[in-house]
């Protein structure tokens, strides 16, 4: 038999009630106990007000990260999905799909830079193929304004990874 689970509403409900200090005590024991929690915990105490700077630090990290992507194939993927795994949690605490695009069209264009280019390892360009379709599709859910700019950034880094990828082919993109 295990915890009973409550629903959204109902804890929004508990939370309403209790004071300030108990409510600092319970996210003080929820961040204890995943880190995920802590780092969430840390961004909307620090970072949340700026965004925007939140994602243009983010993507220096993942520039450096990226710059230190091993040779070798395999391992390259390996390191890859763990960057891609930081940019899906960051841009789920940030909650904005204009940040999403921006890491994502960062980690596209540090993947042109970084990543050998002649490879055939499959994997490897499979990763990049899904990261330009969630673009896609990340700038469509933007506002209109933002989506004509992000729409010229995207087309750029598209005709860019066309130029320098020669296993990359326009019409087999699902764009």
């Amino acid at each position: 038999m295990g915890i009973k689970q409550y629903g959204l509403q109902e804890i929004k409900k508990e939370l309403q009630q209790i004071n300030g200090k108990q409510a600092v005590e319970i996210c003080l024991r929820m961040a204890r106990y995943k880190k995920e929690n802590k780092e969430l915990l840390a961004y909307l105490l620090f970072d949340a007000d700026d965004e925007l700077s939140f994602a243009e630090n983010f993507k220096q990290d993942i520039g450096l990260q990226m710059s230190q992507v091993p040779s070798l194939s395999y391992q390259a993927a390996k390191v890859l999905r763990k960057i891609l795994k930081q940019i899906t949690k960051y841009a789920k605490f940030t909650g904005s799909k204009q940040v999403e695009v921006e890491l994502l069209i960062s980690f596209s264009r540090n993947y042109l830079e970084y990543v050998d280019r002649r490879t055939s390892y499959k994997p490897l360009r499979i990763i990049l193929i899904k990261q330009l379709e969630k673009t896609k599709k990340a700038i469509a859910k933007l506002h209109e304004d933002l989506q004509f700019d992000y729409n010229l950034e995207f087309d750029n880094l598209l005709n860019d990874a066309i130029q320098h990828l020669p296993w990359l082919h326009k019409d087999e993109l699902m764009l």
